[in-house]
């Protein structure tokens, strides 16, 4: 998979997969699997550290992370997750931070949102940096959209998304994630754009779809949003193998003969 991958997909007809991943071990599992692109998504902030928001995560952390899954998947097509602020301090000092996440193995960063975004879009693009952009329900935004709602509801709001699109696909935007809209105006703004619309909570009617691996995977059992399946019921799996693993030690099962040196 590569950048010209994306367009060529669209053209084709061909949905295009995207999974997160946040370190080497889920990444080594993705890179043997079928899935297209791993997205080391912000959302790390909330999955593996713990917080009620994507916000505390900073670029240093987001590099990190990025490093981490590209050693586990070395031919991968990975797009790093510009962290909060990390783009809204001046075109110096976010080039900087973009290209922190590039040196640490991205082939590509996704930014939030296309109001004041445009101008860096357009550099960063011209520097030969792959940008994705991402609209409708964005989660660094969560404050001033008074939580984790549905977008684009109303034909204002609707029409204000659609407008987005074409901003971010004229700035240079190779792909764009459509997080949590109707499906109708999923659709619409997908058959408006020369570029990939990827769907999460977005409906059927788009060019590809993006998960959280441990959505998909079932392994957050308190947290279900509508527009999550879990393929399979990972928690559940997960705690039957550690208790599995307390009966063999306190029974002392385990190790057996072949699971010690002599």
């Amino acid at each position: 998979m590569t950048v010209i991958d994306f367009a060529k997909k669209k053209r084709d007809g061909i949905p295009i997969s995207m999974v997160t991943s946040y370190d080497s071990w889920s990444a080594r599992l993705i890179a043997d699997s079928d899935v297209d692109c791993i997205l080391v998504g912000d959302s790390v902030a909330m999955i593996l550290h713990g917080h009620d928001t994507t916000l505390p995560i900073n670029t240093a952390q987001m590099a990190g992370h990025v490093a981490a899954v590209r050693r586990g998947s070395p031919k991968s097509f990975i797009i790093g997750d510009l962290p909060f602020m990390s783009f809204r301090v001046g075109i110096r000092k976010s080039m900087e931070n973009i290209a922190a996440l590039m040196r640490a193995g991205a082939n590509a960063v996704k930014l939030e949102g296309a109001a004041g975004n445009l101008d860096l879009i357009r550099h960063t693009v011209e520097s030969g940096v792959p940008v994705m952009g991402h609209l409708g329900l964005t989660p660094q935004s969560v404050n001033r959209l008074g939580g984790y709602r549905v977008q684009g509801r109303g034909e204002e709001a609707a029409a204000q998304v659609l407008r987005d699109a074409c901003f971010l696909q004229d700035a240079g935007c190779f792909a764009l994630v459509l997080e949590a809209v109707p499906g109708d105006i999923a659709r619409t703004i997908s058959a408006d754009l020369d570029i990939p619309v990827i769907g999460i909570g977005a409906g059927v009617d788009v060019d590809g779809q993006v998960l959280v691996l441990q959505d998909l995977l079932g392994l957050t059992a308190d947290f279900k949003p509508k527009f999550v399946r879990n393929f399979i019921e990972g928690a559940t799996l997960v705690k039957g193998a550690l208790n599995d693993y307390h009966r063999e030690v306190t029974a002392r099962t385990f190790p057996g003969e072949k699971e010690w040196y002599e």
